[in-house]
């Protein structure tokens, strides 16, 4: 199955034009004729079953013949993550991290940041194509960047985790996770968290974690801590 997105499309919509660039996409690059049938959705956890009415490559417009909502997981996986010093390390992650199922990501800026901006548009469009390779109906929420201590007093999961490297001896991730609960973990930087950090984390109601003997990089980390909570879940 091939997956087409839009966010502007509703339950109630039966009929839709494509932009230019998808209508090219789907008339000149895959060849799609009148009648083809299509597989749409807005990311909302809506289905779309469509034919092509018209094959117009600057406005191609489908009838939607049946439209399904698809339930969610019963749960979200909430990765904060600090912005790896190359960007290309950080949009490999927000791949990976789409493709295992990931329901929002938040960069975090921390003392030891060496980027401190990201490109939110650029993250967006990474997101979204990596949902539509993985097949997924709910597409991950991007938030803006937000300081690291502004963050903590903001979130409210049942299950709130930060994975450091400071200090020895923390359980693994692995044997303290609950089933179908609403997690968030936090992964600093390189350079780790500042023990103040830690402290402000632990005192906002987080658990220390490990995530392993060795030591990761920063999007490796968040990849291991999101794998290990979608297979504790399958």
């Amino acid at each position: 199955m091939q997956l087409f997105y839009n966010s502007d499309l509703r339950a109630k919509d039966k009929e839709f034009c494509f932009d230019k660039n998808e209508s090219r996409h789907i008339i000149k690059v895959l060849r799609k004729k009148t009648g083809d049938k299509l597989n749409i959705t807005n990311g909302l956890g809506f289905l779309f079953e469509a034919v092509i009415l018209t094959e117009n490559p600057n406005k191609c417009t489908v009838s939607i013949t049946t439209t399904s909502s698809i339930a969610s997981k019963g749960y979200s996986v909430h990765l904060a993550v600090a912005p790896t010093k190359t960007n290309d390390r950080y949009e490999w992650f927000l791949e990976k991290a789409t493709e295992l199922g990931v329901d929002f990501i938040t960069p975090i800026i921390c003392k030891r940041s060496e980027r401190k901006t990201i490109k939110p548009e650029r993250y967006k469009k990474i997101v979204e194509a990596a949902s539509k390779q993985s097949l997924r109906t709910h597409f991950p929420i991007l938030n803006p960047a937000v300081r690291f201590e502004e963050f903590l007093k903001t979130k409210t999961e049942e299950d709130r985790y930060i994975a450091h490297c400071l200090e020895e001896g923390q359980p693994h991730l692995k044997d303290e996770l609950r089933s179908k609960k609403n997690i968030l973990i936090l992964i600093g930087p390189e350079g780790d968290f500042t023990a103040a950090e830690i402290k402000m984390a632990l005192d906002s109601g987080f658990q220390a974690v490990s995530l392993g003997r060795a030591r990761l990089r920063t999007e490796t980390a968040a990849i291991a801590a999101c794998h290990t909570i979608e297979l504790h879940n399958a």
